[in-house]
């Protein structure tokens, strides 16, 4: 019996070790995905509350994606050379990296 008890535990904390690490690769893998996602959103929406409801052009987007990839001064230039003005250039790439 005690042979039996013994496989039980090992095996039982074996499974619960393995969903453990499961959960928390799965978990940390969905938590990371959409946080770039929503970075890049972050500052494009502040660039589009200054124009008022209007779409922000291809070239804000990509200077906002500059912005994620930490390259500050890149997006504020390519905001400011698409008619942004600089403070709202300025606050939207500050909020890109986060």
């Amino acid at each position: 019996m005690r042979t039996s008890t013994r496989t039980s535990t090992r095996t039982s904390t074996r499974i619960a070790s393995v969903l453990t690490g499961l959960t928390l690769a799965l978990g940390g893998a969905a938590l990371a995905a959409p946080a770039a996602h929503a970075d890049v959103s972050a500052c494009i929406n502040a660039v589009e509350r200054e124009l008022r409801g209007g779409e922000a052009p291809e070239s804000v987007r990509t200077a906002c994606s500059a912005g994620v990839n930490g390259y500050h001064d890149q997006c504020v230039s390519g905001l400011t050379k698409g008619g942004v003005t600089n403070g709202t250039a300025v606050s939207a790439c500050r909020v890109a990296p986060n």
